[in-house]
């Protein structure tokens, strides 16, 4: 039944058929996972197993979780589960949105590390300085504006790594943290998280690992004999990682998870919180749903370790593919791919042009800042298939461009 927008506007109920037609006018104009042509993101369809379990934990809060104990129960296992294949024990940490999330906690807890081990009592200092490369994800940007700490942005070196001399020099008083990255968010490369661990123990500074993407690829890849570099707690000097259930573990959006080596590196960062039925809280938001707990539980399960050394192999193969048919076209690869992401330009088409010709035709990539080139994420979603037809579009690109 048609209802107009006066309807609307008095804000009188809409009839439910009204509202699941309205509802699917605006989903068809959403990109789908399943059409191979979503070419840039991180993200990728959530498994089916992962949207029923969520469905029936939409009503928990995890911000309250004395409500909700099994819940509760369930992300603790998750963070355990995770942990297990990150080299660590007795991990402490949360299921949060995603990341940025992750990242800001991580953040915050190496500043308030800080003050502590230094007596500072004042909320905010300018003179706190985080140590990351050049490579690191945007939101550093935001833990560095929200928490009132200097970013020392480190160049990379030939491979697109973390330059671990640089790291050594710009250690001063005034360092709260090193942060290296497993799985860079533009080139997918794996800073040298080992020599960063030993600089973090030889300082007695904190080091946090941003493994959003390559933690839930790099294990199990090294599981069928990748030998992709070490990344995780078996280097002693890591006391936090962040990574990404949303992302390579096929679980619903947003799952993010933030796991700590000391459950002292949390405590720092509680907060009273009297009219709940816990006392402290360290999480960023408040209220925080328990069905992305669930829903990653049930993926953990069902997939297991060989579910995701077989999901990131084929990725692989995938990514290895496409890298080797770009190159025999003519295209230049940055750099040879070490997880799941190629990203490459072209000698005789400048980037900007290259990249509207491909979404002319209806695939959707992202740019790279450094270098500029065309980055494709070789996601679950994405098919050998999908990878033959963008072949095919790009070699009718370069005749359109005579090259």
């Amino acid at each position: 039944m048609e209802q107009s927008n006066d309807h609307m506007m008095k804000n009188e109920p809409f009839e439910e058929e009204y509202i699941f037609e309205k509802l699917k006018e605006f989903k068809s104009q959403d990109l789908t996972y399943s059409s191979g042509r979503i070419l840039g993101s991180m993200c990728s369809e959530p498994h089916p197993l992962s949207k029923k379990v969520h469905m029936d934990f939409l009503e928990s809060n995890l911000g309250d979780p004395g409500l909700f104990e099994g819940t509760k129960a369930i992300e603790e296992e998750v963070i355990k589960m995770i942990a297990s294949f990150l080299s660590l024990d007795r991990p402490y940490g949360n299921v949060v949105t995603g990341g940025s999330e992750a990242n800001i906690m991580a953040m915050r807890s190496a500043r308030n590390l800080y003050k502590e081990k230094n007596g500072i009592k004042n909320q905010t200092a300018e003179s706190f300085e985080v140590i990351l490369p050049k490579s690191a994800h945007f939101s550093f940007k935001k833990a560095s504006d929200m928490l009132s700490f200097k970013l020392i942005e480190i160049d990379l070196d030939d491979e697109y790594r973390m330059d671990v001399e640089s790291v050594k020099e710009s250690i001063n008083k005034n360092t709260i943290a090193i942060v290296g990255v497993a799985g860079t968010t533009e080139l997918g490369i794996i800073d040298p998280i080992e020599e960063l661990s030993k600089i973090a123990i030889d300082n007695d500074i904190y080091l946090h690992v941003d493994a959003a993407f390559g933690g839930f690829s790099i294990p199990f890849l090294n599981d069928i004999g990748y030998n992709l570099p070490n990344f995780d707690f078996s280097n002693e000097g890591v006391s936090s990682i962040t990574i990404d259930p949303h992302k390579m573990g096929l679980t619903v959006i947003p799952a993010g998870c933030i796991v700590y080596r000391k459950k002292n590196y949390l405590d720092l960062i509680s907060v009273d919180s009297p009219y709940l039925t816990v006392k402290k809280q360290s999480t960023i938001v408040g209220t925080r749903s328990g069905a992305t707990s669930a829903a990653t539980w049930a993926m953990l399960k069902y997939m297991g370790r060989e579910g995701y050394s077989e999901l990131a192999n084929g990725c692989m193969i995938n990514t290895n593919f496409l890298a080797d048919a770009l190159f025999k076209e003519g295209f230049n690869l940055i750099t040879k791919p070490q997880l799941n992401i190629v990203s490459f330009n072209h000698p005789k088409i400048e980037t900007n042009d290259l990249v509207k010709s491909i979404e002319d035709k209806s695939w959707k990539v992202s740019i790279t800042s450094y270098p500029r080139a065309i980055r494709i994420v070789v996601m679950p979603h994405i098919k050998h298939t999908h990878l033959m037809e963008f072949m095919r579009d790009l070699r009718e690109i370069k005749k359109e461009f005579d090259v």
